[in-house]
């Protein structure tokens, strides 16, 4: 490729992006239709309880996650959660016949309702893995376990906030 080749490529992408200037809206700016902000609208979510040990990490990252300021808004939306826990060893000690390492796999299938009910604003299933080593002793592997749950659940929240930010911020899409 030539050095006038490589400048056209560079100015055809230069034009590429001032041609979409217009449609690059920010996540968390204000809202085009209605007023108001994404992050308003996100503290306005009432997380349904989810089952479960995970379901209260998840539930309580979600809440921080969703409303960190400590406000209390009025309910617009509702976020109903459905959590599928798997575990697996992948890795066998040959000599002793027992598990070195495990993941910790988390399905979680959402909806975003109103408040008042009616079609979903937004649905998904989101997928996290943690992996831990596991050792002879009992209790450390408990820990290890319940460690690897509190990340998953995390990465969960996160991927669920990005989701429903999104939806949000692109109403009707």
């Amino acid at each position: 490729m030539s050095w006038f080749d490589h400048r056209a490529a560079a100015a055809t992408s230069v034009l590429a992006m001032l041609g979409l200037g217009g449609c690059i809206q920010p996540l968390y700016g204000p809202l085009s239709a209605g007023g108001g902000d994404v992050a308003s609208e996100m503290r306005a979510i009432a997380i349904e309880p989810i089952g479960g040990r995970i379901g209260h990490y998840l539930g309580d990252d979600l809440v921080f996650d969703l409303n960190g300021t400590g406000s209390h808004e009025l309910p617009k939306y509702r976020l109903f959660v459905t959590l599928r826990e798997g575990v697996q060893t992948p890795i066998i000690d040959t000599v002793t016949g027992l598990a070195t390492s495990a993941t910790v796999t988390l399905n979680a299938d959402f909806r975003l309702e109103p408040a008042t009910g009616g079609a979903p604003i937004t649905r998904g299933t989101a997928m996290v893995i943690a992996g831990y080593d596991r050792t002879s002793e009992r209790y450390s592997n408990i820990r290890a376990a319940r460690d690897a749950e509190i990340r998953d659940a995390k990465q969960l929240s996160d991927q669920i906030r990005l989701r429903i930010a999104a939806a949000l911020a692109t109403p009707g899409s």
